[in-house]
This record gives structure tokens, sequence and C-alpha cells, in this order.
């Protein structure tokens, strides 16, 4: 049996009122969401903290979110072995770090860490090494392979050569050899 009955007044307010709950919770949701990635950033630049006073280093800690990412950045003199060879130092720490996120809030976080500014000059490194790749393929033809890289080290790679048109670029190899190729376009 078919109810055809129209909904009462009651009902009508219950379903608005439901639906409206199921927006409020869609948009509480949005900014929840950035409230969670400050408070990522909060939580890795406590832990970052605590590793500084453990080593005896000084650094100023700014906490923000950037591109829908925590961030920490340590900015202060005498941080170099921090960042290690390479930055071999600060994925380790980085990973540390997003490991104490996780641990305070059971979800996997997408921190990046920077430390005495060493990611944005290592991106001015990876343009220029990007560039001279491309040039390298549209003169000759043939595919660049790069020396192995962190994951964001391809990044940057990967974001200049796709800018580019003409020439491509994919990842190949197994971590820690894993490489960027960059070759004409098909």
């Amino acid at each position: 049996m078919t109810d055809t009955s129209t909904p009462s007044t009651e009902e009508t307010t219950a379903a608005t009122a439901e639906s409206t709950g199921t927006e409020e919770t869609k948009k509480s949701e949005s900014v929840a969401s950035d409230s969670d990635l400050f408070r990522q950033s909060e939580i890795a630049a406590d832990y970052v903290e605590g590793l500084l006073d453990i080593l005896d280093y000084d650094g100023d800690i700014d906490e923000l979110v950037s591109a829908g990412r925590p961030m920490v950045e340590v900015v202060g003199g005498r941080l170099q072995p921090l960042v290690g060879q390479r930055g071999a130092t600060l994925e380790a720490l980085q990973e540390l770090t997003r490991l104490a996120i996780f641990r305070a809030t059971g979800s996997p976080s997408r921190l990046l860490l920077d430390i005495g500014g060493y990611r944005a000059t290592r991106r001015k490194e990876l343009t220029a090494v990007a560039r001279n790749a491309v040039e390298k393929v549209k003169e000759h033809g043939d595919a660049v392979r790069l020396e192995p890289m962190s994951a964001f080290e391809r990044k940057c790679v990967h974001d200049v050569v796709n800018a580019i048109a003409g020439v491509e670029s994919e990842s190949e190899g197994v971590e820690p050899n894993r490489r960027i190729v960059v070759r004409p376009a098909e």
C-alpha cells in the first residue's frame, strides 16, 4: 500500500532541520579541517621544540597551514646538522614528526617540515635542474634520467616539467633510488 498523503508541518519542519543540520555539519567539517591542520602543526611544533631542547639547539619555530598542508618552519643559526647531507636528516625528522602527529590524532599527516630555509633553497636548485633537463630533451630529443631524489624533490621537478609544453616526466625505480625521467611528450 502506498502513502499518498502530504507530509504534516511537523514532518516538513523535521526534514528541513535534518537537511540544514547536514549542511551545517558539512560546513563545520570543512572548518574543522582547517583547524585540524593547524592542530597538526601545533603538535608538530611542540614535538620539534622538544627535540631542539634535547639536542640543545636554538631556533624559532613557526607553525602554519599552507596549501592545505600543516607546516612547521625552524629558523636560526647552527641548524645545518638537523638538515644533514642533501636533506636526509630533515626527511627523517619530518617522518618522526608525522609519527608524533599520528600518535596524538590517530590520523596520518602530510606535514611539511623545513629547517633553516633548506626546502626553499633546494626548490630553487631543483627548478634549475629541471629546466636544464628540459633543454637537453628539447635539444637532443632523448630522455634524460636525473639522479635519485626524495619525494619532495621529485614533486618540485615534476611541477616545473609539467608547466613546460613539449616534455613530460615520470618517476621510476624504488626508494631510495627513485628518480625522474624527462622525455619528449608523446
